[in-house]
């Protein structure tokens, strides 16, 4: 199974899986950064994982575009992936869904290095009551 085969298979439902099996895509020196935190080590991501998971009762990732680089053109990262996020919190009946990019450096069919990028408005201050109506407000307010 190719690196792109077994990224899309573990975030397809990632609520499902065995946290084990971030070891068959993460390097052991893995540096995970997202818009909440930065986590260094693959104990580390499998622990912010474990923690996540814990709280949902769904999460599915659509792959929209899994894009490799071609390294001589001299980028930084190796793969661009383009994904939309849905979660389910558990005791929740609302769902999640968030776009975001996700930029990765990978070698020897494992990564060293992942960065996401989405809107945490979006994720989570949006589903705050009151913080809804707040982010509501002043998105209107910047768009008149």
């Amino acid at each position: 199974m190719t690196f792109n085969e077994r990224f899309r298979q573990l975030y397809e439902d990632l609520a499902s899986i065995d946290i084990n099996d971030l070891a068959l895509v993460y390097h052991q020196d893995i540096k995970f950064v997202d818009p909440v935190t930065r986590h260094q080590g693959l104990s580390a991501v499998k622990k912010y994982f474990a923690n996540l998971l814990e709280s949902v009762d769904t999460c599915q990732f659509t792959i929209h575009a899994l894009q490799e680089s071609d390294s001589t053109e001299g980028y930084s990262y190796s793969h661009t992936v383009e994904w939309t996020m849905t979660l389910q919190l558990k005791n929740k009946p609302d769902i999640i869904s968030v776009d975001g990019v996700s930029l990765l450096k990978v070698r020897d069919e494992k990564i060293h290095y992942h960065r996401d990028y989405y809107d945490l408005g979006e994720m989570v201050y949006e589903h705050v009551p009151l913080l809804r109506h707040l982010i509501g407000f002043i998105k209107k307010k910047l768009d008149s």
